[in-house]
C-alpha cells in the first residue's frame, strides 16, 4: 500500500484539472453512475467536535474510496490544525488497500472549494469581486480556485472574529497580490459589495437574508453538511431563480435545503446542469447548495494516486 504525505499531494495539485475532476465526478453522480452511500456523522461533544465519514464506488472502475474529516475546534487553542482527516484507496478488484492518502483534510477542503469555482464557470460568472463569509482555510482555497476561472479585481471576506479576518486578508493578499483584498463588518455588506458570494462557514442560523442580495446574485453555500447547519435565510432559495445542489438525497438532509423542503421540487442537480445548462432567469438570483460527495473524493484520491505514481 502507497502512503502519500500532504506535501506528495500538494504538488501533485492542479486546480483546473480538479475542477475539471469536479465536472466529472458529478455528472456521473447524476447519470446514476455511482454507488455513493448518504454520509456518516459523529459529534465529539467533548470536544464540540464533528467527523465526516463518506465513501463512493464508479461502476466499472478500478478503485473505490473511504473518507474521513474531521473538524476539532478547540485545536486552535492547541496550536494544531483545526481540520483533519484521510482518505483510504481501495482496488475494486480484490478490496486490498493501494494508497492511504494521509491528506490532513486537505484534499476535502481542495475539492469543495473546485466544486463552487465550477459552478460560478458553468453559470457564466464573470463578476469582477468575489464575497466570502468565513475566514477559515476554506476560504483561503476558494479565493485560489476562483481565481483560476476568474480574473478578480477584488475580494469581500467577512469573519465573526475581527482577528481571523484580518488574518485571512493578510493570507489572500500574499496568494493574491495583484487582487484588493478587504474585510467587511458584516455579511450584508458583503453582499452589498458583491453578486457573487460563497459561504463557508459552520453557522446554524442564517447569515444572509433575501433583502441584503442585489438582482442577479450567485451563492454557492458550502457550508451546510450536516443537519442543523444553516448560512441562508430560506427565504432567498424561494426566492431564486435557480436552485442547484450537488446531491438533492443529501442536501435535503444535511444542506440549506433542510430548511426549504417546499422546494425540492425545482432544485436541478450539478451534474444535471452541466450537461443541459439552461436558466430559468438568467438576471435571477442562483443558489447552489453544496453539502460534499463521496464520488468527489473517489475521484480526486484516484487523481493524486494516479499522478503519484
Amino acid at each position: 500500500m502507497r502512503i502519500l504525505h500532504l506535501p506528495e499531494i500538494r504538488a501533485v495539485l492542479e486546480y483546473p484539472a480538479i475542477i475539471e475532476l469536479m465536472r466529472d465526478a458529478l455528472i456521473a453522480y447524476s447519470r446514476g453512475e455511482c454507488d455513493t452511500p448518504m454520509p456518516m456523522h459523529l459529534a465529539i461533544a467533548p470536544e464540540n467536535a464533528e467527523v465526516h465519514m463518506k465513501s463512493s464506488y464508479r461502476r466499472g472502475g478500478r478503485y473505490f474510496a473511504l473518507k474521513i474529516a474531521a473538524t476539532f475546534p478547540g485545536n486552535q487553542a492547541r496550536g494544531l490544525p483545526v481540520g483533519n482527516g484521510m482518505m483510504l484507496l481501495s482496488s475494486a478488484e480484490t478490496g486490498e488497500p493501494v494508497a492511504f492518502l494521509a491528506d490532513g483534510g486537505h484534499l476535502t477542503d481542495v475539492r469543495t472549494a473546485a466544486v463552487a469555482a465550477l459552478v460560478a464557470r458553468e453559470l457564466g460568472r464573470r463578476d469582477p469581486v468575489l464575497g466570502i463569509l468565513g475566514t477559515g482555510i476554506q476560504a483561503r482555497l476558494l479565493a485560489a480556485v476562483h481565481a483560476e476561472i476568474i480574473e478578480l479585481a477584488g475580494i469581500v471576506v467577512w469573519g465573526r472574529t475581527p482577528e481571523r479576518a484580518e488574518a485571512c486578508r493578510r493570507d489572500l493578499q500574499e496568494l493574491l497580490p495583484d487582487t484588493e483584498i478587504s474585510v467587511v463588518p458584516t455579511p450584508a455588506e458583503v453582499a452589498r459589495r458583491t453578486r457573487l458570494i460563497a459561504t463557508a462557514t459552520a453557522a446554524r442560523h442564517p447569515l444572509l437574508h433575501a433583502g441584503d442580495l442585489q438582482p442577479g446574485t450567485h451563492i454557492s453555500a458550502v457550508g451546510s453538511d450536516s443537519a442543523g447547519k444553516q448560512e441562508l435565510d430560506p427565504g432567498i432559495l424561494r426566492r431564486a431563480s435557480q436552485l442547484l445542489a450537488d446531491s438533492r438525497r443529501q442536501c435535503e438532509k444535511l444542506g440549506e435545503l433542510q430548511h426549504a423542503p417546499d422546494q425540492m421540487g425545482r432544485v436541478v442537480e450539478i451534474g444535471e446542469f452541466c450537461l443541459a445548462p439552461t436558466l430559468d432567469d438568467p438576471a435571477g438570483i442562483t443558489v447552489c447548495d453544496v453539502t460534499g460527495l463521496g464520488v468527489e473524493d473517489l475521484y480526486i484520491a484516484e487523481y493524486c494516486y494516479e499522478r503519484a505514481q
